[in-house]
């Protein structure tokens, strides 16, 4: 049996993880999954990445909008606007029970890890779905407003105040779970896929953590990154914004740097097959659009492939 560990944000990178589920054996999937936009709402505690691969990898996702679940009700969001109560961030019925679940679990001492672990189980999911740490990580974006934490930026700022630079609390003194370092150090483990999420909002809260670092630096396995951007643009959400307003130019080159040191390989579209000579690692060019379940399989079917081409283990 082999192993694949996979980084991931939210929507975007829930896509390439769902393919790598499908396309491996099962148990061979391992998914660390950024906790900096987790934060705490209407005194319950919430995660949104996790939930979105969570919900994703269990096929109870909503189609259309990639994150929340399908076929959901929101008659407690009715109330709660009924009330006067906040209502910026929105909670479905079917979402809500599983943010009360970890609330009371959390409170309780148990750890992010183990209710996720639970989670995931309970939905069907064979693969692990783990967060990137068990302690606290915030994002938070620094505007021409003053520093949001990440939801108020992303969510009920809808990503309009100008972006200055970035920060991550309680990254830097982070531990890993230590199920990650088992897998890490595992000599099945066939690759590390960063999966194209956004690296300034998804994947900096991993590096800012000294640990994952240097589990990256350090692994056996070969590093493959998948670039978000096609043709210089991202499919979904902020990454370009924040790429223009940080004065960064808006290329799958930008984000190869970003990862300098780390990654061994680099997965950009074919719409960008001019920057291979820039990117300063081995490139694979591919279609890297994700519109439907075989777009989702080939793309991991490559990457894997990819991956297979180096003789770093």
């Amino acid at each position: 049996m082999t192993q694949v560990l996979a980084l991931s944000g939210g929507i975007g990178g829930a896509k390439l993880a769902v393919g790598l589920q499908h396309v491996l054996p099962p148990g061979e999937l391992t998914v660390a999954v950024n906790t900096g936009d987790d934060f705490e709402h209407l005194g319950l505690s919430i995660s949104p990445d996790i939930d979105t691969l969570l919900y994703t990898l269990a096929d109870l996702a909503n189609p259309e909008l990639g994150w929340g679940r399908a076929n959901e009700s929101w008659h407690f969001m009715a109330e709660i606007e009924r009330l006067g109560g906040e209502s910026w961030f929105r909670l479905g019925d079917k979402d809500l029970a599983v943010h009360i679940e970890r609330t009371r679990r959390l409170n309780a001492g148990e750890k992010l890890s183990g209710i996720t672990a639970d989670f995931a189980r309970h939905f069907g999911i064979l693969s692990r779905v783990v967060p990137m740490s068990n302690d606290l990580v915030r994002t938070m974006v620094i505007t021409d407003e003053g520093t949001l934490d990440f939801q108020h930026y992303f969510v009920a700022r809808r990503c309009e105040p100008v972006v200055k630079g970035l920060a991550y609390a309680g990254a830097a003194d982070a531990q890993l779970v230590p199920i990650l370092r088992e897998v890490a150090d595992d000599p099945a483990l066939q690759t590390i896929v960063i999966c194209p999420s956004n690296p300034w909002l998804s994947i900096a809260p991993f590096l800012e953590m000294p640990a994952w670092r240097e589990l990256l630096v350090e692994a056996r396995a070969p590093v493959i990154a998948v670039s978000p951007l096609v043709n210089g643009q991202a499919v979904k959400g902020p990454t370009s914004k924040i790429m223009g307003e940080l004065q960064l130019e808006q290329s799958s080159a930008t984000i190869a740097r970003f990862y300098e040191g780390i990654i061994d390989g680099f997965v950009l579209d074919k719409s960008e097959a001019h920057l291979a000579p820039e990117i300063g690692v081995a490139t694979h060019v591919t279609a890297t659009l994700m519109k439907t379940a075989a777009d989702k399989q080939r793309l991991a079917r490559e990457v894997l492939e990819f991956a297979g081409s180096f003789g770093k283990l």
